[in-house]
């Protein structure tokens, strides 16, 4: 370490050349869970989005007839919103951080080298809160964390249960009624799916759900199947019995949620900046020993569509 020299001007330099790169980490830190969705870069505010509708169809020949029914978009709204952060930081700290990681992988460190790797793993921590709150973020204009800055997943789920657009009667929603657990955790997933409408199982799908789910249905599956060889591909878990099409996916951020999702990664938007120009990222110093991380960034969620043609939803049964 001693023999690379590096300077507070070194990051201030490397966080103004690599400043779009950086504003991404986060995004590319919280990959073990938007790897399942779809993201929308260049968003800043709202942005409607929704599903096109309309049927259109052949009949017997007649030149007279003519097909007058509309074809509309039910609109939902993407909204993202800037988030900030000002972090101090030791710089010696954070290069004998970085630095000790990567000599082990025996790669040779330049000085500039290094700053962009501590750029990286300071715009990387940003990422773990923002995977964290996918779901359980609720925005509060004065709040002072990531679970504050937007409204997650569970939370748009909740609205629109207690609005009355996700309902048993409009064919996406299910009130379980019995724990998930080793014993019944086959059963009630697949109670699960099947539930679900007949468009949204013929096509690829995304079962979120908490890790204790996922880890009830596993040991359902040995006590179902005994032996068998688990049906993995890719190390992918689909659910038994859907000709590998809906994908179990196990989140951490799904941990203490309400609810499981049944919906396509299409269905399932994120959106951030992208390095628009509102965006920013820099190094400061105004302290002697300590330097600022400052940073603002867009970020949001929304479903697509909450149709029962895209988006099933159960809720999990209540203590």
């Amino acid at each position: 370490m001693a023999t690379i020299n590096i300077t507070d001007t070194d990051l201030q330099k490397s966080a103004h050349q690599f400043r779009k790169e950086l504003l991404l980490m986060p995004i590319i830190a919280a990959e073990a869970t938007l790897q399942h969705m779809t993201g929308r870069p260049g968003v800043a505010g709202r942005e409607t989005v929704g599903q096109l509708s309309g049927n259109i169809e052949i009949a017997p020949y007649n030149a007279s007839r003519v097909d007058m029914t509309g074809v509309k978009i039910v609109p939902r709204t993407l909204e993202t919103f800037l988030g900030s952060v000002v972090k101090k930081f030791d710089l010696n700290e954070a290069a004998k951080t970085v630095y000790g990681s990567l000599i082990t992988q025996g790669e040779a460190l330049t000085g500039l080298d290094l700053a962009h790797q501590i750029l990286n793993y300071l715009s990387g921590q940003l990422g773990q809160n923002l995977n964290l709150s996918l779901w359980k973020a609720k925005r509060n204009d004065s709040g002072t964390k990531t679970i504050d800055l937007f409204d997650g997943f569970d939370t748009i789920t909740e609205k629109e249960i207690t609005d009355g657009n996700i309902s048993k009667d409009n064919g996406n929603f299910l009130q379980l009624t019995d724990d998930i657990d080793e014993n019944s955790a086959f059963d009630i997933l697949m109670s699960i799916y099947e539930n679900a409408d007949d468009n949204l199982q013929s096509v690829p799908t995304k079962l979120f759900v908490p890790v204790k789910v996922y880890r009830a249905y596993n040991k359902a599956y040995l006590n179902t199947f005994g032996s068998v060889q688990y049906n993995k591909e890719f190390n992918k878990t689909f659910l038994e019995g859907t000709d590998n099409l809906c994908e179990i996916v196990p989140l951490v951020s799904k941990r203490g949620s309400d609810y499981i999702h049944l919906t396509t990664k299409t269905n399932m938007l994120y959106g951030y900046g992208d390095g628009l120009d509102a965006e920013k990222l820099a190094i400061e110093k105004h302290h002697e020993f300590l330097l600022s991380f400052v940073a603002t960034m867009f970020f949001g969620v929304q479903f697509e569509t909450i149709s029962k043609e895209r988006l099933f939803v159960a809720k999990l049964k209540q203590a």
